[in-house]
């Protein structure tokens, strides 16, 4: 067996007592605020920018096109959803537009910066600095608080620990989980978990936040709190979000949403309430 690198963590300590006014649950991060939808032309910069992108892959002696000619613009303060049947392509394109994927053809640029034509390291610079990663699975580490889970990325990148222990509980205190910070993922329900993993994809103030199905796993009153959560923290953080996903819930969050069909995108859905209810 292969033994892994250890990633020295500094001991947490415990608080005594938690602030009483923090918020015990999301409804109570959420009551009050007036949650708006930004429609019509967005004046702030682009962030994303998908040039009649292509993503070819080989399987066997057959080639499978995921994506056919893809062409989007996202700016800042952008909530928009990428929607379609599994295998339609919309996680391939969420793959492209973090980094995590190159194109076999056409440019994903990601503020000024061509992807497919990074080097491994400045592409990693890229996905530690300016995207957060929110998944269906949480991806939490078990051994790890919720708050050590938030402070690890901010302690990879170097961080000094009074400034990431400030940070993780202030994203905590954002989602509404700072009385619950130092529980372990196996203590928290499924919707405490994804809060976990959405503060944790904020730790680095990324430009950008991609949530792969960030409520298939949950019911359908929490899935909708949750994207609620989203357009909240959007403007608190000023961040642009993309959430990839089935349901149609995503209807009562987005900006727009594009609707991904066989590797192309079919039509792009806008709404006209400005304000949803919470």
């Amino acid at each position: 067996m292969v033994a892994l690198p250890s990633l020295p963590i500094p001991l947490l300590r415990r608080q005594k007592h938690d602030p009483q006014d923090a918020p015990t649950s999301l409804a109570d991060v959420l009551a009050g605020v007036a949650l708006r939808r930004r429609l019509g032309e967005n004046p702030n910069p682009v962030i994303v920018s998908c040039q009649g992108v292509e993503r070819v892959y080989k399987v066997g002696g057959d080639e499978v096109r995921a994506l056919k000619g893809i062409d989007l613009e996202l700016r800042r303060g952008d909530l928009v959803g990428l929607m379609g049947r599994s295998g339609s392509g919309k996680t391939t394109l969420l793959n492209l537009i973090g980094g995590l994927d190159r194109p076999t053809a056409g440019k994903v640029i990601i503020e000024g910066q061509s992807v497919g034509e990074l080097s491994d390291a400045a592409a990693t610079e890229l996905r530690r600095h300016k995207i957060g990663y929110c998944f269906q699975s949480f991806a939490l580490l078990p051994v790890l608080s919720a708050l050590e889970n938030v402070e690890l990325p901010m302690h990879i990148a170097g961080m000094s620990p009074r400034e990431r222990r400030r940070r993780a509980v202030e994203l905590l205190d954002l989602v509404g989980l700072r009385r619950r910070m130092h529980h372990r993922p196996f203590e928290l329900s499924g919707g405490e978990q994804q809060r976990t993993a959405i503060a944790r994809a904020l730790c680095n103030r990324p430009s950008l936040i991609l949530a792969d199905e960030p409520i298939a796993e949950l019911d359908s009153v929490t899935g909708l709190q949750i994207l609620k959560l989203f357009m909240h923290i959007r403007d608190v953080e000023d961040v642009t979000i993309v959430i990839a996903t089935h349901d149609p819930t995503i209807h009562e969050v987005a900006d727009r949403t594009y609707h991904i069909v066989d590797g192309r995108i079919a039509r792009v859905e806008t709404y006209e309430d400005a304000m949803v209810q919470v």
